[in-house]
């Protein structure tokens, strides 16, 4: 438990010394205010707001009306708060953890592979691209930030617990009482051609993609085709082979497009948003079996993932509880009803 001087949770203010030959006088001036106290970190109104008008932009270029996306978020408010002291949490627990590092070898990572895959030699000209394509790559950053540290914290400190936390007699026992679980899965073989958007006219990229599943659809080689159009940057090498997959697994939109084909199949243009567009191939399909093996990888994950939600909330309100929190008395009923709602659920079962 952390312990906070009470009064940093009153209204940011400033102090401006305005000196004349005449006189001293001080002028107090609010820059901000500080919504809630997280140990020692603070949700201030402009984050909040930041946030607000993030989520209503996203609203309004999916469609929505301003004015409509504006009035959601704002019945949304106390959640969104609630969202963010939780963030502040993970933040801190990462920190704590030392988990810093690894959190931004992920997001250089994540940028690195859209360099690969768009065949950009430097972060500048990544940024330019972005910038482009009216997308923030700061934002973007910040965005990838917050997932991160989530995935870090919520791996090492639930999800490898459970996986490695089990005993092998209750990993035969699970497996006992959930073989239908456990059969072979639908497998496929794919190989691509990746055409990106990357300082390209996107309806030109489109028109491309069509001509090349028309090339494709008459006899053409797919791997020639590969090699000549692919902006992969290994595509001489492997000639547009990817890797062999479990269906199940695969990203719906790359699911549906394959759905009804066979090998040697190939997919109409799946666009991928502000990236660019994929041709897949299907090279081998393997059917999926129902007789049931032992894999006790497989066992672990299953388990990991059946107990994992029920884990994580009990994680998150050990947070909470652990945690000097203090919110505003202006947004406390909005938030507090959300905020400890999975510890007010428990007092109930225990009484």
């Amino acid at each position: 438990m952390k312990f906070i001087n009470s009064a940093i949770f009153s209204i940011a203010v400033i102090l401006i010394l305005n000196l004349s030959a005449f006189a001293q006088e001080t002028q107090v001036k609010v820059v901000d205010e500080v919504v809630a106290v997280v140990n020692d970190g603070v949700i201030t109104l402009s984050r909040i707001k930041r946030e607000m008008k993030s989520v209503v932009d996203s609203f309004v270029a999916e469609g929505k009306p301003r004015e409509e996306a504006e009035k959601l978020v704002e019945e949304k408010k106390g959640e969104l708060i609630a969202g963010l002291i939780n963030e502040e949490l993970l933040i801190q627990k990462a920190k704590e953890a030392g988990l810093d590092k690894e959190i931004d070898a992920n997001i250089n990572q994540r940028f690195i592979d859209i360099m690969k895959q768009q065949n950009i030699k430097t972060i500048e000209e990544l940024y330019q691209v972005m910038e482009s394509q009216n997308v923030n790559p700061q934002e973007i950053r910040e965005i990838w930030r917050k997932q991160a540290t989530r995935e870090s914290v919520i791996n090492r400190e639930v999800n490898s617990k459970i996986y490695w936390g089990v005993s092998s007699k209750d990993l035969k026992e699970y497996f006992e009482k959930n073989k239908e679980k456990f059969t072979k899965p639908e497998k496929v073989t794919l190989s691509e051609i990746f055409l990106s958007f990357a300082g390209r006219n996107e309806a030109a990229v489109r028109e491309k993609a069509k001509q090349l599943v028309a090339q494709l659809k008459g006899g053409a080689d797919f791997q020639k085709l590969a090699v000549e159009n692919s902006d992969r940057e290994n595509v001489a090498q492997n000639k547009g082979k990817v890797d062999t997959f479990t269906v199940k697994d695969l990203d719906p939109k790359f699911a549906v497009a394959i759905k009804d084909l066979k090998a040697g199949g190939v997919t109409e243009p799946v666009e991928i948003d502000q990236v660019g567009i994929e041709i897949l191939r299907v090279d081998e399909r393997t059917a999926a079996s129902n007789e049931s093996f032992f894999d006790e990888n497989a066992v672990r994950l299953a388990l990991m993932q059946e107990r994992a939600p029920a884990e994580q909330k009990k994680f998150m309100s050990t947070l909470r509880q652990e945690a000097y929190i203090k919110i505003n008395d202006e947004y406390r009923p909005i938030v507090s009803p959300i905020l400890f709602a999975d510890e007010r659920r428990a007092e109930k079962t225990d009484k």
